[in-house]
């Protein structure tokens, strides 16, 4: 999506391609909860205001409203890129009077509502507050329901640009942090949160790989079921259950060649395990 040409602009903002400053950035990832229709709308008016950004769509398939997914699959990926603004948009207070922050470090920006998702990557960061209104002036929009149209997709295409300051200013405010890796050992039981099903039916949890070597589990029972702890998926047999550490580097309950999820009715939520 790189060199787009003759894109037009939507009411009321400018052609600003030759404009760029120092400390633009050459790259935007996209991370919402919006399908495919919504996320769309967002890369036409980013690339309306900068076409020459590379986007990329981490995944627009977040579970609605689901803030603690998308600050697990922000802590995942966020590393991989340099030179980046990454956008985060998983809003259920949007219209509110939530703000919207920009968080800014040596190699990447951050843009995100003030709702927790950014809680795990701001350490080094300084915090800014996007100005809605500065924002929507490039689309000439501002609804109460699609900030990501009106204010995350002009803002980061100007961040990217280097023109941060034309829309964000010193945060004075309290960013709001919210606790992903909150699993408890109790005993022999483990509670945790489920925090991301995969298209394979893999149930990723929030129990980190540092929590494991600490029990040294030989298997977990979960809803009734016994998930032997192993290392790679081809140790039990096919269509048997297993515990793994995956690439996210926290468990995963998982069936060799099968749907975890499926077969044992697992969803994004809070549960227990006991383990042995």
């Amino acid at each position: 999506m790189k060199n787009v040409e003759n894109l037009k602009s939507f009411k009321g903002s400018e052609r600003l391609e030759k404009h760029v400053r120092r400390g633009s950035k050459n790259l935007i990832t996209l991370l919402t909860d919006f399908g495919d229709f919504y996320s769309g709308i967002m890369k036409g008016i980013i690339l309306s205001i900068n076409p020459n950004v590379w986007i990329v769509d981490i995944t627009h398939s977040v579970e609605p409203q689901n803030v603690k997914q998308a600050a697990f699959l922000l802590v995942s990926y966020h590393s991989f890129f340099k030179n980046c603004v990454h956008v985060v948009v998983v809003d259920p207070g949007v219209g509110s009077e939530r703000e919207i922050i920009l968080a800014e470090n040596d190699s990447n920006c951050f843009i995100a509502p003030n709702n927790g998702v950014l809680s795990e990557i701001m350490e080094g960061c300084e915090i800014y507050r996007v100005d809605i209104r500065k924002a929507s002036k490039y689309t000439g929009k501002l609804s109460s329901t699609f900030h990501g149209r009106d204010v995350f997709a002009p803002a980061a295409a100007l961040v990217a640009m280097g023109r941060k300051d034309e829309i964000a200013e010193p945060f004075e405010g309290e960013v709001i942090k919210i606790d992903i890796f909150d699993a408890k050992i109790e005993g022999n039981q483990i509670e945790f949160s489920i925090l991301y099903i995969d298209t394979f039916g893999n149930a990723v949890t929030n129990i980190t790989k540092e929590m494991i070597d600490e029990i040294q589990p030989r298997e977990f029972i979960l809803n009734g079921r016994t998930f032997p702890f192993v290392e790679k998926y081809v140790d039990v047999n096919e269509r048997e259950p297993l515990a793994l550490i995956g690439s996210f580097e926290t468990l995963e309950f998982s069936i060799r060649e099968g749907n975890a999820a499926k077969e044992f009715g697992l969803k994004t939520g809070r549960f227990r395990a006991s383990f042995r």
